[in-house]
């Protein structure tokens, strides 16, 4: 009688093994489904990018693929400027710092720091105090400086295309090859206007 309670006990088993069995390749099934489907939609938005002209785009892992040398500073000197205020009463006293490429680039600009420097002191003081204290005009401002930065280079020229249509600015803009200036950001160190 004792062999018999055995055999009764291993046929359910089976049953079991096969439930679990059938349970793991459904989900192993669904996994590959959701991959697939993953794959299928991010090449579709990368490629529907690529027709209009975009960037596709790229996963983070990705993006770090080279690694990036420690951006450079290079600190302009304050400036003290009177502004285009009525009565001219109204000064900004502004710290500037250039972020450039590398160390290489450093140097390049250091040999027309004096350019940079009178044409943002020239800029700065077309701003009226009101422009200037209100953060979207200090990022208007940082832009201009950077505008301004990549003249001595051959940059910074963007002005003569303002007045073409919109359309020829999307028509250029993708035959336009990505030129790289060697300062590539402006940073404010102090900010005071009085």
């Amino acid at each position: 009688m004792s062999a018999k309670p055995e055999a009764a006990e291993s046929s359910p088993a089976p049953a079991k093994s096969k439930k679990v069995l059938i349970i793991v390749a459904a989900l192993v099934l669904v996994l590959v489904m959701v991959g697939i489907g993953a794959y299928l939609f991010i090449s579709k938005r990368n490629a529907v990018a690529a027709e209009d002209g975009e960037e596709p785009t790229v996963s983070h892992a990705a993006s770090h693929d080279k690694p990036r040398a420690p951006p450079v500073y290079l600190p302009l000197d304050p400036m003290v400027v009177n502004l285009a205020d009525p009565g001219g009463e109204k000064v900004a006293q502004v710290g500037i710092t250039l972020e450039v490429a590398d160390a290489k680039a450093s140097d390049t600009v250091k040999a027309y720091l004096p350019t940079i420097r009178s044409s943002v002191l020239l800029l700065i003081s077309q701003k009226t105090a009101e422009e200037l204290l209100k953060p979207e005009g200090k990022e208007q401002l940082a832009s201009d400086i950077l505008r301004k930065a990549a003249v001595p280079f051959g940059g910074g020229r963007d002005d003569a295309h303002e007045a073409e249509p919109p359309d020829a600015k999307k028509k250029k803009s993708k035959n336009k090859a990505v030129v790289e200036y060697p300062v590539v950001g402006v940073l404010f160190s102090s900010f005071i206007v009085q």
